[in-house]
């Protein structure tokens, strides 16, 4: 390759050297107690993304727990987390041979100096490789068009005020299907899909999945509500290891009532695998 073609071609982050990991990474203070600054970059209006809290949480119990990947991780957002010092306290519940349950919670400091807990997790984590491969399945990928011809954040205005830092941190290119929200004509349909990655490259895994699942537009959108969506409570399922490349997210809300809704994500990796599934209970403002 000639040297300046060599030099043009962007370096692709690789895992556990990104910004991603090192905006999750937390300094242990004692056993299960850890420190972390949590960035900026990862927010949306005027809060930390709800995905990124979770791999930060997702993150200690790896380092706390004897097994390293996530199975199912159960998140209560009591409070919107801000950007700035926060402590992450986590507990072993139990361990065995195949599952270890722990829970964990992330506190920040009020104005007074007193501690105010924001998120409260309980999780399974367990081995990822030691799956079997047999899979019985009637769930398909998505039906997308190809990724040049779907739409990202830059192609548009920003559809709420505030602060859209997050979006500089992926790669999202939305099904121009689930688009008409951003055009003034949603369809009501409650449905939002996309290809997803993060922008420097990094390629997915079990705990990068757990951002993959709360990074899209809220389904509200396109159910013809604006606004910030906040997370009540997420349960994730990581059902596998993701293969090298983008991944593509659906997100699907049959229900709303009573200002909340749920949002049904499934996440397929570029072998067709369905990798992770999550439901959420959001709050919606109406009017």
């Amino acid at each position: 390759m000639p040297e300046a073609a060599s030099a043009a071609t962007p370096t692709r982050a690789t895992i556990g050297d990104s910004e991603f990991d090192r905006d999750t990474a937390l300094t242990a203070r004692a056993p299960g107690v850890y420190d972390i600054d949590l960035s900026a970059g990862w927010t949306i209006i005027n809060a930390v993304n709800g995905g990124y809290l979770l791999a930060v949480l997702g993150c200690a119990l790896a380092d706390t727990l004897p097994h390293a990947d996530p199975f199912t991780i159960s998140a209560h957002y009591l409070t919107a987390s801000q950007p700035g010092p926060a402590v992450v306290r986590t507990e072993t519940v139990r361990t065995g041979r195949t599952l270890s349950t722990g829970q964990a919670s992330l506190l920040q400091y009020d104005e007074e100096g007193r501690e105010v807990e924001r998120i409260r997790v309980l999780a399974s984590y367990g081995d990822l490789d030691a799956l079997p491969d047999d899979v019985r399945t009637t769930a398909a990928p998505p039906a997308m068009p190809p990724i040049e011809e779907c739409f990202g954040p830059q192609d548009g205005p920003s559809p709420v005020p505030g602060s859209s830092a997050i979006t500089d941190r992926l790669m999202i290119k939305l099904d121009p299907a689930t688009l008409g929200w951003a055009l003034g004509a949603p369809s009501g349909k409650g449905e939002m899909r996309a290809w997803f990655g993060l922008a420097d490259g990094r390629d997915a895994d079990p705990l990068s999945l757990l951002l993959a699942v709360d990074a899209l537009p809220p389904t509200a959108f396109e159910i013809g509500l604006k606004g910030w969506v906040p997370t009540v409570e997420l349960t994730v399922h990581v059902r596998s290891r993701p293969a090298p490349g983008p991944l593509r997210v659906a997100i699907t809300t049959r229900n709303l009532a009573g200002g909340f809704l749920e949002e049904d994500a499934e996440v397929w990796d570029s072998a067709d695998r369905l990798v992770a599934q999550s439901r959420q209970l959001a709050r919606v403002r109406l009017g």
